[in-house]
Formats: structure tokens, sequence, C-alpha cells
């Protein structure tokens, strides 16, 4: 009986000390990404998603860092070997966790960003599979603040492409304002971005 006790306690030291080094580290690849050390917190993020191999969050988030720096990147090169690295990790991502419609608007991201780089070349081959992407998302979760907000984001950003009215869309970015407020993530580091997005994209809805 002894010896039961002692391996129990053994094992909860443990899995206490594991889920110190990933609270610590996750926090750390946060801080990093913060201060603008995109490439130090894309490693960071690698190297926890390696060592957490049923957890889909590192890798998650190492594919949004490079995500969100490709917006805006001028530099064709760089902004592909960013994006295929996100893809890279949002393939683990999505191997860990099937039809997550958090890791569907990621994915609907990378996509986003080579259109925003050059709609003429990317446009018309991956404009149907953000679409697609949202669409899924939508009937997994459709009071997902970021499914609801993000969907509503690239409707608005065809319409003004193709010289059409955004307001019908401001609704939606509304809706998701009110579902942010009301959303609860599972764990600090289960995703909880897009509010302040969304109520500055309302401020200029419609203009």
């Amino acid at each position: 009986m002894k010896k039961i006790i002692t391996i129990a306690l053994f094992l909860v030291a443990t899995i206490t000390t594991a889920q110190d080094q990933y609270t610590k580290g996750m926090q750390k690849a946060f801080q990093l990404w913060g201060e603008g050390k995109i490439m130090e917190a894309s490693n960071l993020f690698e190297r926890i998603s390696t060592a957490e191999m049923d957890n889909w969050l590192p890798a998650y988030y190492a594919a949004q860092v490079n995500t969100v720096a490709s917006f805006g990147e001028k530099d064709k090169e760089k902004l592909v070997k960013q994006l295929e690295k996100a893809q890279e990790f949002v393939d683990i991502a999505k191997a860990i966790s099937p039809n997550n419609p958090e890791i569907l608007v990621q994915q609907a991201m990378i996509h986003t960003a080579y259109v925003a780089f050059d709609g003429a070349t990317y446009g018309m081959t991956l404009s149907p599979e953000v679409v697609a992407l949202y669409q899924k998302a939508l009937a997994i979760d459709a009071n997902n603040p970021r499914v609801v907000f993000s969907k509503a984001e690239w409707d608005m950003g065809s319409a003004k492409y193709f010289g059409q009215d955004t307001t019908p869309y401001c609704k939606e970015v509304e809706r998701s304002i009110e579902l942010f407020t009301n959303f609860k993530p599972e764990s600090e580091f289960h995703p909880n971005w897009g509010k302040d997005r969304a109520e500055m994209t309302l401020k200029n809805c419609g203009k």
C-alpha cells in the first residue's frame, strides 16, 4: 500500500512539474510575441508543441504568430516562408483537434494573408476555400465570436474589392461583439482574441 501511495505521489508531482513548465513556456512565448520577437516566439511555441503532442494550442499559436506577421509583408520570399511555416503548424493542430472552429479560422487567415498580398495571383483559388472554411466553422459553432467576426470581416473585404456596400455585414460585426463579451475561454491559453479589432471595425462600419 505504501509503495502504491509513493508511486501515486510521484506521478502527481511529475504531472504538476510538466504543467508548470508548459504554463511558464506559454507565458514566455506570449511575452516574446508581445515584444515583437516573432522568430523567438514562433520557435518557443514550436518547442512546446513538440513536447505537448496531444495539445493543439502551441501549434495553433506557432501558426498564428507567423500568419499575423505576414499581413503587410512586402517581401514575397519572406511572406511565403512564414505562411508555409504557419501551414505546417496548422496541419499539426488539425491532426490533434479535427473540426475545431478556432483552427479553421486560423487556416482561413493563412489563405487571407496570401490573398491580401497578391489578390490577382491567389484570389481566384483561395477565396472559395476561405468562404468554405468559414461556412464549416459556423456549422460547428455559430456562436464562436472569432468565427462570426472573421467571416464578417472577410465578407466586408470582398464587398470592398468588388465596390459593393459593406453595411449589410455591420450587424454580424455587432453580433460578434456581443458574443465576445459573453465568451469564456476554456483556459488562460485558449483563443480569446478579436474583440478590440471587432469594436474598431464596427466604428468604421459602412463608411
